[in-house]
């Protein structure tokens, strides 16, 4: 099969490392209109889940990926000058920068004949009319996908909040959240840990607090000043590390929720946010680009004929990503709906915000919720210490 990944992101890079290991004789180009090395954004997060998955898949890349990532085991939530650390919660996070990724993704691609052009845009899918299949990997602002909106029945919801992704050269060991109150509303901050020299911080407040702290009329440097002033406690003097827009303003945006009635049309088909966006406070977009990747190659392999292949991968990848995608929709609700929260005990606060992504939160009264949480959890406790004396009843019985 000859095919052509518009886009060098993460999500095409992998499609065509898995593609290769199916079949060698796969003959695949990725053109990516950026220069080699050039990216945008930081670090990313995955969990183990996801390193496990890739162990399975190509565990050539997955060893590199392991080897080249930060690790974090535990929460820290400052709140004012109140602080709450979770214990060791089991599953491990993961950061990653997001250049580092690529390049490994890249570098593994290159090794199993993978060509990779640089430099090269492709707006138009009869630019590739040879090739048998064309994966538009190319992002939320998919050109290629744009083209056929209509066909693809793509919708975009904009999130109320504004949000801003920045770089530090403060190294969190946990998973970092700060909440700080204003004159004008709170505005809150997390980070992580990407790198020995490099952490995350995504930062984000509502509208009017946005505005009342005249971010919308600020360059950057006066910006990323007073975020430091205001994240002091948190950064310990380690300053803010933006990406400017052309017109010398800060990176401000609103982030977007992408949804396609159909992820594919004749012999093009949609691939990571291309396809799909979920919102980034639950640090899975990662993961579901290289799932999508994953799945297509699945079905393509399963399946020789193309359209039936391109059916069973929408199908499939569609209703595994349901429960993410509304885990999403409830997280963005939670920080858009943050005074609901925020003045409840720090213990309390901190458990809903590990809980956000609950449908019922939304409709009971914050404090209610927490208390059925604690008598279900006791109960839930209850219940395993009396199964567990059960089994060594059982256990002596037999024996005995």
């Amino acid at each position: 099969m000859k095919v052509a990944c518009v886009g060098g992101g993460p999500a095409s890079l992998y499609f065509s490392i898995l593609m290769k290991r199916v079949d060698p004789s796969h003959d695949i180009t990725v053109y990516e209109r950026n220069p080699a090395g050039w990216t945008y954004g930081w670090g990313v997060t995955y969990v183990d889940e996801l390193l496990n998955n890739l162990h399975n898949a190509d565990p050539e890349s997955a060893r590199a990926i392991n080897e080249n990532s930060f690790r974090w085991d535990s929460w820290v939530v400052h709140v004012h000058d109140r602080m709450t650390v979770t214990e060791e919660h089991g599953d491990e996070g993961f950061g990653i920068g997001r250049r580092q990724l690529l390049g490994i993704l890249a570098e593994r691609a290159d090794s199993l004949g993978v060509r990779i052009e640089f430099e090269r845009e492709i707006a138009d899918e009869d630019e590739l009319a040879d090739a048998d299949l064309v994966v538009a990997g190319d992002g939320v602002n998919s050109v290629l996908r744009e083209r056929h909106a209509d066909h693809f029945g793509t919708e975009v919801m904009v999130g109320r909040n504004t949000y801003i992704w920045l770089g530090t050269t403060k190294v969190f060991d946990a998973f970092t959240f700060a909440f700080v109150e204003t004159p004008h509303g709170w505005i809150w901050c997390y980070g992580y840990g990407f790198s020995k020299e490099h952490s995350t911080c995504v930062i984000e407040c509502s509208p009017e607090t946005w505005r009342g702290l005249g971010f919308h009329q600020a360059n950057e440097a006066d910006s990323l000043a007073l975020l430091e002033k205001l994240f002091a406690d948190m950064l310990d003097g380690h300053p803010l590390i933006g990406r400017a827009q052309a017109d010398g303003r800060a990176h401000w945006l609103n982030f977007r929720t992408l949804t396609n009635r159909t992820w594919y049309r004749d012999n093009l088909v949609l691939l990571g946010d291309a396809a799909h966006t979920t919102h980034y406070s639950i640090g899975a977009g990662t993961d579901l680009a290289l799932g999508d990747a994953a799945f297509l190659a699945s079905a393509l392999h399963e399946d020789t004929h193309l359209q039936p292949a391109l059916a069973r991968y929408e199908r499939e990848r569609k209703s595994s990503i349901v429960a993410t995608q509304r885990a999403a929709r409830y997280s963005a609700q939670w920080y858009e709906n943050l005074p609901r929260y925020i003045s409840l005990p720090p213990a309390q606060m901190f458990t809903l915000l590990g809980r956000r992504h609950s449908p019922l939160l939304p409709h009971i009264p914050p404090r209610l919720y927490y208390r059925i949480g604690q008598v279900a959890g006791r109960l839930e406790s209850l219940r395993s210490r009396l199964g567990s004396k059960a089994a060594r009843h059982t256990h002596g019985g037999a024996h005995g």
